[in-house]
């Protein structure tokens, strides 16, 4: 039973609409039912013969118990199915010795039996929520991988810097951070968790020491951060391929401070009055439930004024490709299968499979429907990150040029040093037992430089200063309907490069 309460706590938290009332009413509850219990020990009448003392054991209310009898109490009413077990009891047997019997391991005996929600039912549950814990761990954990050497090719090739390149690099970044802090929240929510044991097959997290409670909080804030900031890096991916198909003079590099006030800076506006209501108004345990609505729709609204404003985004971009795929007057069959190519490339880079349920709130979904949305949400939110890695860096056709480039030049360095040492094997010292020296590496450089470098072109025909070859940086959509001659890449001055990025 633990197992599946620690599962729901963290696939719900791992989704952004965690409704959650259902941890806190049950501490509340166990709270009251205790306080409960220590008023009806102090005021019912002492045993004056040896007796089971009364006690509360943080399961049961207790009365004292007769000596070799076996004492039965209803079923606690804090219990979250209690409505199902009401009429049933749970018993515990006081020993000869006027002591309650104890297991072997020190801790009281019971038979809860009465008291236990269906074990079927329990165990469903629980595959459902292992199996989705399991998924959007892999999913975090693949994209986490895929994103981080994405960026790093975008960083280390200074011909794909660009304005484009730097708001998908920014935009890595925010899914790279968000992923991330899931995944060190279910770290620390694991380390955590048990606490006081209200149940030995019910554990509830009670975070026992400000250390652990502290830097739990820390996670939460930085989880809610980098959720909002990834869903304002999408706003400005669409943001950013909209004015280039609608300006008509786009000037880049004066747009690119906005963006960035917009992706980092905007999310700090929401997050840090959240961490205000949350410390001021419901400043318990971990920050990760939400008793208050209102104070989660401080975070839920950016994230769905964000969502909607990229979907009728969307739909805009759409439009402009139908009347420049109908201008090229192509065959209707090429018109509708690039017109699809481009919506369902369009689809996870602006996070339009967001709206299908961004509008079904956690207080209206229930019971099946609550489950498909947890579902949706993990499944896409997890793997979203790998999509996005690869739509915009590994199937870019400048990616695989440069690293087509950079891979030939390799091969052709090693061609040349193994033609370099066979020279030198011809000559009459090798005879005498002396090693074969290395090639300069200046010598070695100029022979690469003088080699074609595996394209059918010399270094110097490389580097031939067109400006598409030089630093163009089309985005898949664009491509489609020739729009390549906007989509050239601007490069910053040198040294504002990193500050760029």
């Amino acid at each position: 039973m633990s197992q599946v309460f620690l599962l729901t706590m963290l696939a719900f938290s791992a989704s952004q609409g965690f409704s959650a009332k259902i941890m806190n009413v049950l501490v509340e509850n166990w709270e009251s039912y205790k306080e409960e219990c220590a008023r009806n020990i102090s005021r019912d009448p002492v045993f004056t013969v040896p007796a089971c003392n009364r006690t509360f054991d943080k399961y049961a209310c207790w009365p004292d118990g007769t000596p070799n009898t076996t004492v039965n109490v209803s079923c606690p009413w804090y219990l979250p199915w209690y409505d199902k077990v009401q009429t049933g009891f749970v018993s515990q047997r006081c020993g000869p010795d006027g002591e309650w019997v104890r297991k072997d391991n020190g801790e009281p005996w019971r038979d809860t039996t009465q008291c236990d929600r269906d074990d079927k039912e329990q165990e469903l549950l629980g595959k459902k929520l292992k199996s989705f814990e399991i998924m959007y761990t892999v999913g975090y954990s693949v994209s986490l991988g895929a994103l981080t050497l994405a960026l790093g090719i975008l960083i280390v090739f200074r011909k794909l810097h660009c304005m484009r390149n730097y708001i998908h690099m920014n935009l890595f970044v925010s899914f790279i951070l968000r992923a991330m802090s899931i995944l060190i929240k279910d770290m620390l929510f694991r380390s955590w968790v048990y606490g006081n044991k209200l149940h030995e097959d019910l554990k509830i997290p009670l975070w026992f020491n400000d250390e652990a409670e502290a830097g739990c909080r820390a996670a939460v804030v930085l989880m809610h951060y980098s959720v909002v900031s990834n869903y304002t890096w999408l706003l400005v991916e669409g943001i950013y391929l909209h004015n280039l198909l609608v300006i008509t003079v786009f000037r880049e590099k004066s747009y690119f401070n906005i963006y960035v006030c917009i992706g980092w800076g905007a999310p700090i506006l929401f997050v840090v009055p959240w961490i205000v209501v949350k410390y001021m108004f419901e400043n318990v345990q971990c920050w990760e439930q939400n008793v208050n609505m209102g104070f989660w729709w401080i975070i839920r609204s950016p994230i769905i004024f964000s969502i909607l404003i990229n979907f009728f985004i969307f739909i805009r971009i759409i439009q402009i490709l139908v009347s420049k795929l109908r201008a090229h007057q192509m065959r209707y069959t090429d018109y509708k299968f690039r017109l699809a190519k481009s919506t369902l490339i369009l689809i996870p880079l602006l996070g339009i499979h967001e709206v299908v349920l961004a509008l079904v709130t956690d207080e209206h979904a229930k019971g099946t429907l609550r489950y498909v949305k947890l579902f949706y949400e993990l499944l896409f939110n997890s793997f979203q990150g790998l999509l996005v890695a690869i739509l915009y860096c590994f199937v870019n056709k400048e990616v695989q040029s440069e690293l087509l480039k950079k891979w030939k030049r390799w091969k052709l360095g090693q061609i040349i040093e193994e033609e370099y040492r066979h020279t030198y094997s011809q000559t009459p010292h090798v005879k005498n037992g002396n090693s074969v020296p290395a090639p300069p590496a200046s010598e070695k450089h100029k022979l690469v430089s003088s080699y074609q470098n595996g394209t059918g072109k010399t270094k110097n025909s490389l580097q031939a200063p067109t400006q598409n070859s030089q630093g163009s940086c089309s985005s898949m959509v664009t491509e489609q309907i020739s729009l390549a001659e906007k989509m050239h890449c601007c490069e910053f001055p040198q040294e504002n490069d990193e500050s760029n990025f």
